[in-house]
C-alpha cells in the first residue's frame, strides 16, 4: 500500500469546525442557520462523540422545581466552586443564556424527563443550591448528541467524520484553514476556511485512567492551537472523577456516574471501612467532587485499598428495581465489561482523570483565542470551571457558547475583506506528514503513548509535588527525544497508525503544558493537591497562561461582579439533604 499520496485534496468552507461532539455540532447549527457555509470535521464517528458518555444532566436556572433559583445564584455556585479561578464574565454569560440553551434543545426535540403536569423535571447535583439540572434518565449526553445530529441533519451541514486535522493554516496571526488526512485512505487534506472554529477537546488522555475512550483527548485542541500562536490556560487544573473501573484493562478508567452514590451507593476500603467519615463526616458520599477524589486516592496509596489499587463502590443494598430505573446505564456497563451485576455485587474503583477544566485562553464575549478567526469552545476552551467543574455545566457550556461563537464567527467570515494564504505554512504540515511516514526511526507511537500516560499518572495525578513534577519533567524530554525516531506503518485496514503519531504529539504538548503550570501552582486549591504546599494562597487567585515558546506566566483575574459576587463569597449551603454529587 502506498504510504505517499500525490494527490492533495483541496476543500474550502467559509467557516471550518474541527470537532463533531455537542460543541462544534452546536456552532456548525448556528451558522448553518445564519446561512453561512460551515464544514465539520472529526476523528471520530459523529455518533459517538465523547459528549455521548456524559451522565447527570444539564444545568439552568430555569425554576421549574424551585422557583427562587436564579441565573445569578447559578453564578455564584460555578464561581465559588472554581475556587475563584473562574472567569468571571465567561461564567455570567453562561449562567444568563443557560435557559435558552435549553430552549433551543427543547424545540429541536430533546426528550427531557419531566413532572406529571409537564415542567422540565430538575434535579440536584452536588453544590448547586437549587435543583437546576436537567436531564434524560442517566443517557443525558447522549440524548443531546441525538438532537443535535438531528437538527443538523434537517439543515444538511456537511460533516465528514474520518478526517484528522494535523495543522492549522495561519499567516500573520491570522488562520486561514487547516490540513490534515483521511484515516481511511491516507489522502492528505488542505482545507481553505476563513475562520476556524476548535471543538476537539481535551486532554485527560493522557493518565493511564481516564473517562475517555481510547483516540480521543489526547491534546489535539492543545497542540493545534498552541502551534496555531494561541495560549492554553490552566493545563494544570484537570477533574478527576472518584470512580473509574479498573477494569478490563483496555477500558480502566470508564466512569461509574455519580448517580450511583446520589442515590445511596455506598464507599469502603478494602479493611470495609466506610472511610468518607474520615475526610467529610458532614457529606460522607455526596461531597464535592475533589474531595471524594482525594478521599478515595488517600486510602489507596495508605495502604487501604484493593489488591488492584482501588476501592469498593456498593449499591447492593438499594432495590433492584430503582437500581434498574435509576441507574440503567451502569447496571449495563457492568454487565457489558465485567459480567458484574451490581444489584448484588459492589464495583472495584479508584480516581480517574474525567475532565480538562485548562484549555485553549479565550475571550469571554466570543470565545476567541487572540489568533485572528481561530475560536475554541467546549472542552478544548478554558475560563468556566477553575479548579472545581459542577456537574451538569459542560453540557450547557457547549449550548451557550456554540451558539455564540457561531454568531461572532459569523460575522467575522462575512465582514472579512481579502484573505491571504502562505503556501510556506501548507509545505511545513505536508512535511511534517511526510516525514512521520518515511522510514527513519523504530519508535512506537502507541508504546510511546502508554509511557507518557505512565508517567503522568506517576507524577501529575490527584496529588502533586515539586520533586515529583521534575522528575516528571525529565522523564518527559526523555520521550520527546524518542518521539522524533516515530515512524507510522499504515496498513490495509487504514491510517490509523499516523493518527496514533499525531496523537502522541498532542498528548506531549499537553503533558508539558499540564507538568509546567502544576510546578507553578505552588498551593493546594480544588482539584490541584501540591502536598508539599497544603493550604490556598490568596496570591494565586489567577491563572497560569503557558504557551510552546515563553513558558508560564501568570494572569490575574477580573473580580466578579456585585451581582453574584456577594452571593458566592457568602457560606455555601454545605448540606447534602437530597443531593447528587456530580
Amino acid at each position: 500500500m502506498s504510504t505517499q499520496h500525490s494527490t492533495e485534496r483541496l476543500m474550502s468552507t467559509s467557516v471550518l469546525v474541527i470537532g463533531t461532539g455537542g460543541a462544534g455540532l452546536r456552532a456548525s447549527i448556528e451558522l448553518a442557520q445564519r446561512g453561512v457555509q460551515v464544514l465539520a470535521v472529526g476523528k471520530r464517528r459523529k455518533h459517538d462523540a465523547h459528549t455521548t458518555l456524559a451522565a447527570g444532566g444539564i444545568n439552568a436556572a430555569l425554576g421549574t422545581m424551585d422557583p427562587e433559583d436564579s441565573w445569578q445564584q447559578h453564578a455564584a455556585d460555578t464561581l465559588r466552586e472554581s475556587y475563584f479561578l473562574a472567569d468571571p464574565a465567561i461564567v455570567e454569560t453562561v449562567a444568563r443564556n443557560a435557559a435558552d440553551g435549553i430552549g433551543d434543545l427543547e424545540k429541536w426535540g430533546m426528550p427531557f424527563a419531566r413532572e406529571e403536569d409537564g415542567r422540565i423535571s430538575q434535579r440536584f447535583f452536588g453544590a448547586h443550591k437549587y435543583r437546576r439540572t436537567a436531564y434524560a434518565g442517566d443517557y443525558t449526553g447522549l440524548e443531546i448528541q441525538r438532537t443535535l445530529m438531528r437538527r443538523a441533519a434537517e439543515l444538511d451541514v456537511q460533516i465528514i467524520d474520518s478526517i484528522y486535522i494535523t495543522r492549522l493554516l495561519v499567516t500573520d496571526g491570522t488562520v486561514f484553514g487547516a490540513y490534515g488526512f483521511d484515516i481511511v485512505d491516507g489522502t492528505p487534506v488542505q482545507i481553505h476556511a476563513d475562520a476556524v472554529i476548535l471543538a476537539a477537546g481535551g486532554h485527560t488522555r493522557i493518565w493511564r485512567h481516564t473517562s475517555s475512550r481510547r483516540d480521543e483527548n489526547t491534546g489535539d485542541s492543545f497542540r493545534l492551537a498552541a502551534l496555531a500562536g494561541a495560549r492554553i490556560r490552566d493545563a494544570e487544573l484537570v477533574q478527576f472523577h472518584p470512580s473509574g473501573l479498573l477494569e478490563p484493562d483496555d477500558a480502566a478508567g470508564t466512569l461509574v456516574s455519580e448517580a450511583a452514590r446520589g442515590e445511596g451507593g455506598i464507599l469502603t476500603n478494602a479493611l470495609g471501612e466506610r472511610y468518607m467519615e474520615r475526610y467529610d463526616p458532614e457529606r460522607m458520599e455526596l461531597s464535592t467532587r475533589d474531595r471524594v477524589a482525594l478521599a478515595g486516592y488517600t486510602e489507596i496509596t495508605a495502604g487501604r485499598g484493593t489488591g488492584k489499587g482501588g476501592v469498593y463502590l456498593d449499591v447492593s443494598h438499594l432495590p433492584r428495581e430503582v437500581i434498574l430505573q435509576k441507574l440503567p446505564r451502569v447496571y449495563r456497563t457492568l454487565i457489558d465489561l465485567q459480567m458484574l451485576d451490581i444489584t448484588t455485587t459492589k464495583m472495584e474503583i479508584a480516581p480517574t482523570a474525567h475532565y480538562s477544566m485548562g484549555g485553549v485562553w479565550v475571550a469571554p464575549e466570543d470565545h476567541g483565542t487572540g489568533v485572528d478567526g481561530l475560536y475554541a469552545i467546549g472542552e478544548a476552551s478554558s475560563g468556566l470551571h477553575g479548579a472545581n467543574r459542577l456537574g451538569g455545566n459542560s453540557l450547557i457550556e457547549l449550548l451557550v457558547y456554540g451558539r455564540i461563537t457561531g454568531e461572532h464567527a459569523a460575522e467575522y467570515v462575512t465582514s472579512r475583506t481579502t484573505v491571504r494564504r502562505d503556501p510556506s505554512a501548507v509545505g511545513l504540515a505536508r512535511t511534517e506528514m511526510q516525514s512521520l511516514l518515511s522510514e527513519r526511526g523504530t519508535e512506537s507511537a502507541r508504546r510511546l503513548q502508554r509511557e507518557v500516560r505512565n508517567v503522568m499518572t506517576e507524577h501529575a495525578g490527584v496529588v502533586r509535588t515539586e520533586q515529583g513534577l521534575q522528575e516528571g519533567l525529565r522523564e518527559l524530554a526523555a520521550l520527546e527525544e524518542r518521539a522524533q525516531h516515530v515512524t507510522a506503518h499504515p496498513d490495509i485496514a487504514g491510517f490509523d497508525d499516523l493518527a496514533h503519531a499525531y496523537d502522541l504529539l498532542g498528548s506531549l504538548l499537553a503533558a508539558r503544558a499540564t507538568l509546567e503550570c502544576a510546578l507553578e501552582r505552588r498551593e493546594t486549591r480544588g482539584c490541584h493537591n501540591r502536598a508539599d504546599f497544603p493550604q490556598q494562597d490568596p496570591a494565586l487567585q489567577g491563572n497560569f497562561v503557558w504557551s510552546p515558546a515563553e513558558g508560564v506566566s501568570f494572569e490575574a483575574l477580573a473580580p466578579a461582579p456585585d451581582s453574584f459576587r456577594s452571593l458566592a463569597e457568602a457560606d455555601a449551603d454545605d448540606s447534602v439533604a437530597g443531593k447528587l454529587v456530580e
